[in-house]
């Protein structure tokens, strides 16, 4: 149903001028120093907990 208020509402001029989008400007993007030495840039991801599954192939 989504979809098809969006297909209707999409080629409709007067509610494309009067609801603009409200998403911010995407932004620029900044570089990322490149480390000097030995151990000067460590990152790590964090997951969990991850729970098993009954399959435990998954």
């Amino acid at each position: 149903m989504n979809n098809d208020i969006g297909n209707y509402v999409k080629p409709c001029i007067r509610c494309n001028q009067n609801n603009p989008i409200r998403r911010k400007p995407a932004g620029h993007l900044k570089p990322i120093e490149s480390p000097f030495g030995v151990r000067q840039l460590l990152s790590m991801d964090f997951h969990g907990p991850i729970i098993p599954t009954s399959r435990r192939d998954d």
